[in-house]
């Protein structure tokens, strides 16, 4: 009698052959029954893990043969790689028995592997780069994107800790390489799976609300199809039309960017014509087809998308294009023909198919080429279908830590760029480098394979001849920073250093009288008159001097008219404090250490969340802040809820404001002296710049809250030769 063991492999085995008869020739059957009998035994005696184990791999192989579209190579690769990482089996025997190439395959499997158990690195966009290029073969992608949606199916299986870490993945990882690989239903599987692991609530709810309405739905669909259907066989086009309903992310995503309820979404559905005509003939039938749809409905020319004429860059073609349908509603109707709609569901790996590639070491040829359509997002997809162009490393260096991570810079980077990728704090302190054991300068261009360690001082500081060394648009931006911050703490210092000598000499500081004077010694900004004392080079009895002096000026003199052009007037103002008790945090926590994010500078009135930093501390920031839908969406378990609480008494908060209109003279002095009469709203900068008669900049302000805050732009708006005023 068979052993469970026997039972359980032969029926795993027996459904793949029957569903796919031509995978494998008689000889091979045979031989591939007897690797896994032989084999899968040798690294568990447990006939159940066993059994588990080969399930779990046929699932992969109906998911790569049937929604993907691969073939011999990858089922191999995929029923056998087990095997060759525990050295039970070699590329090369298999190679010889099976009469097909593995290698590029497995190998890019356990290169992949390698770099999956460098879970540091896996929620960066470095991740996904460092991923395609570890896996080399595209084939390897597509595999590792079907395990993990074999692994997203069965997810309420895992722990419940384990099962929001792979949602995340599945939805900032692989849901964006199915997408570039042109995988949409994979695509939308991953994305579904994802918000019903990780919102669970909004995902039964929009659920429940899809089923409610689908009796209604269907018997619209069919309402709407059924004059279509006829019109289309009257003319004779041989066709099939299918109404789907949107996925549950899809809807979820249009209720969030329209900021509206379920039922104010009028496309829940879409309806698809796919046409059965030759190659040549495609275009001409498509667009044949759209004007009949045209005819009976009438079309938004807004919503029109013709991926026909440019298909996207990952090989998907249709037209597009939403009409109002029996009872004013908006329908979505997609025209394609069959070839377009298998490319559509299967991806970039159903394109072999159609280029005339018979045999699988063709398509092996082929499949390398795909790679350029991920490392060249802007490629036009009829262009990269005749141009393979691929130069996996030309563009890029690896180099590893001491630790032995690896990281990925752009070909002529330095050793101060590899620092700066590490960390900012340790860039701005780099003096140099070890690679490879021996000691380099700042300068020293890196090259693949090198390890390289960060030397630093306590006492380095960035300097502007950094921005020469390196070649990172991110190392450039953190000296450029940090430059900034220097600049900045060297213009506080240099404020303590005048209140504290005028306080001596009985004189009050005055921050517009300042302002004047910076201007009057030819400073650009009052930041850079603060440096100068800072750096001890202006006499301080000559800057009293001069202060006083200014009172002796007239009124006149003062206020003289003048053009925007090039005006720019700088003042410095206190932060406002991190610890008030004006914000509530989470369950209303008050008293909690924050810092008001400067991407959107939030002010007491606005709505705000608050966002957990790396380091701990909480950044609040706008719900309209332009980073705010991409960190709700990679970050969401670290977004607090926040708001403000009582009055804002005695808070200042900095904001800018857009300023566009004619450059009529007196305009920088009418809107000076509008803000200064304001009690509770101080001016901390002004820049304007003019040109052909316009004037267009940026003025800072410190306000109290968003009534203080309206009020100001109200009256701005009505000065004389100002067109619009806006927050930025």
């Amino acid at each position: 009698m068979a052993s469970l063991q026997t039972i359980s492999i032969r029926s795993y085995y027996s459904k793949m052959i029957r569903l796919h008869p031509n995978l494998f020739t008689y000889s091979e059957r045979l031989e591939l029954k007897s690797i896994i009998r032989k084999h899968y035994n040798e690294f568990t005696t447990e006939e159940a893990e066993i059994g588990e184990i080969i399930s779990n791999k046929i699932r992969i192989t109906e998911i790569i043969l049937d929604e993907i579209g691969l073939g011999k190579s990858a089922v191999l690769s995929i029923l056998l790689y087990e095997l060759v990482k525990r050295k039970l089996l070699t590329v090369d025997e298999i190679e010889l028995n099976f009469n097909t190439q593995v290698s590029s395959i497995i190998q890019g499997m356990l290169r992949v592997e390698e770099l999956y158990e460098r879970k540091s690195s896996l929620e960066t966009e470095n991740f996904r780069k460092l991923f395609l290029t570890f896996a080399e073969d595209i084939r390897v992608i597509l595999i590792i994107i079907a395990e993990h949606l074999q692994i997203m199916r069965n997810l309420d299986s895992y722990p419940e800790e384990n099962r929001q870490n792979i949602a995340r993945e599945g939805s900032f990882l692989y849901a964006p390489l199915a997408h570039r690989m042109g995988l949409y239903a994979i695509k939308t599987e991953f994305e579904d799976l994802s918000l019903k692991h990780t919102n669970r609530e909004i995902y039964r709810e929009i659920a429940q609300k899809i089923n409610e309405t689908k009796r209604s739905r269907d018997q619209y669909i069919s309402e709407f199809i059924t004059p279509l259907k006829k019109k289309l066989s009257d003319i004779g086009f041989s066709f099939e039309i299918k109404g789907r309903t949107k996925s549950i992310h899809s809807i979820y995503s249009k209720i969030k960017k329209q900021n509206t309820p379920f039922e104010n979404i009028y496309d829940l559905f879409a309806i698809r014509i796919i046409l059965d005509v030759p190659l040549e003939k495609e275009k001409a039938i498509c667009w044949q087809a759209y004007s009949i749809v045209a005819d009976m409905y009438q079309p938004n020319p807004k919503r029109l998308r013709d991926w026909l004429s440019i298909p996207k860059t990952n090989g998907y073609e249709s037209l597009h294009t939403t009409v109002l349908g029996p009872g004013g509603k908006w329908v979505e109707v997609q025209i394609r023909t069959i070839r377009m709609d298998e490319i559509a569901e299967k991806g970039l790996a159903a394109h072999w198919k159609y280029k005339g590639i018979k045999s699988e070491s063709g398509m092996d040829e082929w499949l390398k080429n795909i790679r350029e359509i991920l490392e060249n997002p802007e490629l036009n997809a009829v262009d990269f279908m005749d141009e393979f162009k691929l130069n996996l490393y030309d563009k890029e260096v690896f180099v590893f830590t001491p630790n032995g991570d690896l990281h990925k810079l752009p070909k002529g980077a330095t050793a101060l760029d590899f620092a700066f990728s590490i960390h900012t704090g340790l860039g701005s302190k780099c003096v140099g480098a070890q690679v490879n054991g021996k000691n380099v300068t700042i300068k020293y261009v890196l090259n693949n394979g090198d390890q390289v360690k960060v030397l630093t001082s306590p006492t380095q500081k960035p300097n502007p001849a950094w921005l020469k060394v390196v070649t990172t648009s991110r190392a450039k931006t953190k000296i450029r920073q940090a430059l900034k911050d220097i600049e900045f703490k060297d213009a506080e210092m240099g404020r303590e250093t005048l209140v504290r000598r005028f306080k001596n000499w009985k004189i009050e500081l005055d921050d517009g009288k300042i302002s004047r004077l910076a201007k009057k010694k030819g400073f650009k900004t009052v930041s850079d008159f603060y440096q100068e004392i800072a750096r001890e080079k202006l006499d301080m009895h000559v800057v009293r001097d001069a202060y006083v002096d200014l009172d002796k000026q007239t009124p006149g003199e003062l206020l003289e008219p003048r053009s925007a052009e090039t005006f720019t007037t700088d003042s410095i103002a206190p932060e406002t404090n991190g610890k008030e008790d004006v914000l509530v945090i989470g369950e209303d926590l008050k008293g909690l250490d924050f810092k008001l994010a400067k991407c959107c500078n939030p002010i007491f009135g606005d709505d705000v969340f608050g966002f957990v930093a790396v380091t701990g501390g909480i950044k609040i920031h706008r719900t309209d802040c332009p980073n705010a839908p991409q960190m709700i969406a990679r970050f969401g378990y670290r977004i607090v809820k926040a708001r403000w609480s009582g009055k804002s008494i005695g808070s200042q908060y900095p904001i800018t404001l857009r300023v566009v209109g004619h450059d009529d003279i007196g305009i920088v002095t009418n809107i000076s002296s509008l803000i200064s009469k304001e009690k509770n709203i101080s001016l901390r900068s002004i820049s304007i710049d003019s040109s052909a008669g316009l004037f267009q900049g940026n003025l800072t302000l410190m306000v109290g809250d968003t009534k203080e805050l309206e009020g100001i732009i109200k009256k701005i708006k009505l000065v004389k030769g100002v067109k619009s005023v806006t927050r930025n």
